[in-house]
């Protein structure tokens, strides 16, 4: 169950709740839309309570980039399903999209010159995307030293 907070967002900030089926068709951009999105991947609040923080902070960006970035929370049921496609790796994380494609991730509650600097540097023109997350990798090295047979 989301917090006060995070439903605030979606119920009087009139923010979408998007999940595997309505993504794409928020990420689209309509004529009269920006075509950057901020989502944002709550996690739990009652395991993390930053996810109360950003959901403060999420409407000030919003405010702060007005008219250049449209913001919508991620259904709690599909963060799973979506967090490998938009780079989620810690919850809470905001997500910075052109269209569909990733620009950055900030996870956790950030200081606000962070948030400015690094959402203002993603929405630059030419900004390139992150490439396709292609999951957790491990890599084990084996020297054979010390062993014997």
């Amino acid at each position: 169950m989301p917090s006060f907070l995070v439903r605030a967002l979606s119920e009087r900030m009139k923010l979408p709740v998007v999940d595997e089926t309505s993504i794409d068709a928020f990420l689209a951009q309509e004529a009269s839309e920006p075509e950057h999105s901020l989502l944002f991947f709550t996690g739990d609040p009652a395991q993390r309570s930053e996810s109360n923080d950003v959901a403060v902070v999420m409407p000030e960006i919003l405010q702060s980039f007005q008219g250049r970035l449209k913001g919508a929370v991620v259904a709690r049921d599909a963060e799973e399903k979506l967090k490998a496609r938009f780079h989620v790796v810690m919850m809470p994380s905001l997500v910075v999209t052109r269209r569909d494609e990733v620009l950055g991730v900030l996870p956790r509650i950030r200081d606000w010159s962070e948030y400015m600097e690094e959402i203002g540097r993603w929405l630059l023109p030419g900004t390139p995307a992150l490439p396709p997350s292609a999951g957790p990798k491990v890599e084990i090295n084996y020297s054979g030293k010390g062993a014997s047979a």
